[in-house]
């Protein structure tokens, strides 16, 4: 018996309360003449660390880091150059020690892939994972992805 087809539904991006526009570069292409799986992995990190080192926002305290433990990609169309990306990002999920982002990247009002991220916050010299507090779920509350329900930790 086969599996019940998935709905996958395509991202919008008004969905994604954190966005920033990029280029894609000649570097980018591979002997195909389209954008390289691998390139997408920089597009979203791209999205993140410029959200989150960004210090107005809160979102790494001092003597803590953000690292990404799992990335996983889904490439919907070719991407060409020239031209231009939009990037956005939204909290999907809280975990103890971890967030969840979902990401898009759009070209001419089209999304071309999708992603979701996981990155745990670790104590910077033990390395170790440092639980979430009120203050960062807070500071995160602006860049939680719209159209999905979102559990808020419990203190």
């Amino acid at each position: 018996m086969n599996a019940p087809a998935r709905i996958d539904s395509t991202p919008r991006l008004e969905d994604f309360p954190y966005r920033l526009t990029d280029n894609v570069r000649f570097a980018d292409l591979d002997p195909n003449q389209h954008v390289n799986n691998a390139v997408y992995a920089s597009y979203f990190e791209t999205g993140r660390v410029t959200l989150m080192k960004d210090r107005s926002y809160g979102l790494m305290p001092e003597g803590l880091a953000w690292i990404m433990v799992r990335l996983d990609i889904h490439f919907r169309a070719e991407l060409r150059w020239p031209g231009v990306i939009e990037m956005g990002l939204g909290v999907r999920k809280f975990g103890r020690t971890s967030l969840t982002f979902d990401q898009v990247v759009f070209s001419e009002g089209r999304c071309v892939a999708s992603a979701q991220a996981v990155t745990v916050l670790i104590d910077e010299k033990t390395r170790k994972p440092a639980q979430l507090t009120e203050e960062i779920v807070r500071n995160f509350q602006p860049w939680l992805r719209r159209g999905v329900e979102i559990a808020q930790p419990k203190f």
